[in-house]
């Protein structure tokens, strides 16, 4: 008898352990409080998906985590962070994304900046709310070749992942859609608002060389009515005739609309932190701001659908050697080390 009465206490005991970690799981007093953006003058106003997922606490601890996840990939190499790393402003350093088992994706790698005032996603503009993008990258061929139910099947078993779900939605339940949420609210808390250019607009003091003076004042006559506003850029999207990716799944916008119009129209990035995010262009066509500037002073592509700013000035925008210099000067007053130092 004294065996089986051994064996019935220690189950008894296991039982009651199970039952107060899950008692002292479900009595958890969670305070889980929204995070203020810091959101400067004259910036645009908020996604309206920021509204309905706005960052909280443990909902970014645990977005960030995930991004930092490589069991989201399929052979457990491949995270959001393997090609958006904080160096290069969230983006890399190849013309095209390196996905799994380095296959080579269409696109170069975005960065990812203040994205919480952003219209559309991805180069091509697919996307409308930051929530929608995750799951694209997961089951990407090039990408992260998985699924969502085999990422959630492997997460599932950390007891970290359940502690945070519970914190940040309440109870420890994995599903795809607190998967992108919280993704997305860590992306949300990635605002880039204190380069030079930053501090001099808020009188902290710096002021512009007269380099960079001057490179400004050339920016605004000759590249601002794209790159415009506090995002610098205006989020259109434009065919601005730049080298064609010989891929034939490339269309730009067109691969989403399907009208010839938006054929090889890109959205125009924002040149925040570009002087950490070479090479330039849908697929890495530039490798320096230099190269780009001399591409754009002397003859772009032509297209039916050009750009109008650049047919009004033959193909392309005029500048003299001391023009670009000027204006990569102050390109390089939009660079923001805090951004891209870890803290």
């Amino acid at each position: 008898m004294k065996p089986t009465i051994s064996i019935l206490f220690l189950s008894l005991i296991v039982f009651a352990l199970a039952c107060s970690r899950e008692d002292a799981e479900e009595n958890l007093n969670i305070d889980n409080p929204e995070i203020q953006l810091a959101i400067p003058l004259d910036f645009p106003s908020l996604n309206e998906a920021v509204h309905r997922n706005p960052p909280t606490l443990y909902g970014v601890e645990l977005g960030k985590k995930l991004f930092h996840e490589k069991k989201l990939s399929g052979n457990n190499t491949i995270s959001c962070a393997s090609c958006h790393q904080q160096a290069n402003a969230f983006a890399d350093s190849h013309p095209q994304a390196i996905g799994i088992y380095g296959r080579v994706g269409l696109r170069n790698t975005p960065p990812l900046q203040n994205l919480a005032f952003i219209k559309h996603y991805n180069w091509d503009g697919n996307k409308r709310e930051l929530e929608k993008q995750p799951l694209v990258p997961i089951i990407t061929h090039e990408e992260m070749n998985s699924s969502i139910l085999e990422a959630i099947g492997k997460i599932s078993k950390d007891q970290a992942y359940q502690i945070l779900f519970r914190q940040a939605f309440g109870d420890s339940e994995i599903t795809p859609d607190r998967i992108y949420k919280s993704i997305a609210q860590y992306e949300y808390t990635l605002l880039s608002i204190n380069s030079k250019y930053d501090k001099i607009k808020r009188n902290e003091g710096l002021q512009f060389s007269v380099i960079e003076a001057r490179g400004y004042q050339l920016f605004k006559s000759k590249c601002a009515s794209c790159h415009s506003g506090e995002l610098f850029t205006d989020q259109s999207f434009r065919n601005i005739g730049f080298p064609l990716n010989p891929s034939t799944e490339e269309a730009g916008r067109g691969r989403v609309t399907g009208i010839p119009a938006d054929y090889m129209s890109f959205r125009v990035p924002s040149l925040r932190n570009i002087a950490y995010t070479a090479p330039y262009g849908s697929f890495g066509q530039f490798k320096t701001l230099q190269a780009v500037l001399d591409y754009m002073a002397e003859d772009v592509l032509e297209a039916d659908n050009l750009d109008p700013i650049l047919k009004a000035n033959g193909n392309r925008i005029p500048m003299t050697a001391q023009e670009k210099s000027d204006i990569i000067a102050f390109l390089h007053t939009l660079s923001d080390e805090s951004f891209i130092t870890p803290q």
